[in-house]
């Protein structure tokens, strides 16, 4: 037993008053091991598949990061106290310097603040679509100070978690798992409307990914300057893959124009040249004569 007593109280090192022992060590050790034990305890409760079923996964992360966050923190202080660092202490005597480094690190803060919110909030979960600065991203995860998203072209885009809060963001996944699309198209003057109607109709008709077929419109928008304006409404739950989702539709939509002998018209000009060389040779010749 003073064997094991004198192996813990063994001093490693000495920083004026503040000494470091094997005892602390195994403390500091211990405190980590149970910490991340608990923090493994809690994600497989949180992320088990009942929860899941009743739950949505974004509110389940948010969830974890929050109780994550917490923990380490009481982990933390148990640690500093266990080494025998008085917090009120160590906060008194660095008081002049965070205000400094408070300073110095406004926008950092700022991003840790607005983390906070969207774990709290819940108003963007991990999942959500988002239309950010003119970019669609999908989100993988929400930190505290950045959050990641992978855009169309499978990169990952670390975002300050300020920037989703003070900009505006579209959250297409936000209300509804599908969203409406449209697309646009003009037809040559003289083309048969209700023709017209039916064949965009049709055209979406025929993609699988068309969440709601009884939902899908086609409306004869305007009279433009060289067409017939059509605009193809319809919902779809791939919201990510949009773009090639409307591809597809437009390659339909031209081959059953092609099929019905409907024609896509492109803007045409005329143009009249007035030669001034050929008028002042006439006046001159005219003049001479």
């Amino acid at each position: 037993m003073d064997k094991i007593r004198a192996f813990i109280e063994f001093e490693i090192f000495q920083i004026g008053e503040f000494t470091f022992t094997f005892g602390k060590v195994i403390s500091v050790a211990f405190t980590i091991c149970i910490t991340l034990l608990v923090l493994w305890l809690v994600k497989k409760t949180i992320f088990r598949k009942r929860a899941q079923d009743r739950f949505d996964k974004g509110n389940l992360y948010a969830l974890f990061q929050i109780t994550k966050y917490v923990v380490w923190i009481i982990a933390i202080l148990l640690i500093l106290e266990s080494l025998g660092i008085k917090l009120n202490v160590l906060l008194a005597g660095s008081a002049a310097l965070l205000v400094g480094v408070g300073l110095g690190l406004q926008n950092t803060f700022h991003d840790f603040i607005s983390g906070i919110i969207l774990l709290f909030e819940g108003s963007i979960k991990v999942g959500d679509i988002l239309q950010l600065d003119g970019e669609v991203v999908r989100m993988e995860r929400i930190g505290l100070r950045t959050s990641s998203a992978i855009n169309r072209d499978d990169i990952v885009i670390i975002i300050p978690n300020s920037s989703i809060i003070s900009n505006k963001v579209i959250n297409w996944s936000h209300q509804t798992k599908k969203t409406r699309f449209r697309i646009k198209v003009g037809v040559a003057y003289g083309s048969d409307v209700d023709l017209v109607l039916k064949v965009l109709k049709d055209s979406a008709m025929e993609h699988s990914d068309i969440s709601d077929k009884t939902l899908i419109v086609s409306r004869f928008i305007d009279f433009g300057a060289s067409s017939l304006d059509f605009e193809l409404l319809f919902y779809s739950d791939n919201i990510f893959r949009i773009e090639n989702v409307k591809s597809e539709i437009r390659q339909i939509i031209n081959r059953l124009f092609i099929e019905n002998n409907i024609t896509i018209p492109f803007p045409q000009m005329d143009l009249h040249l007035k030669s001034d060389y050929t008028t002042h040779r006439n006046k001159v010749k005219t003049d001479e004569d």
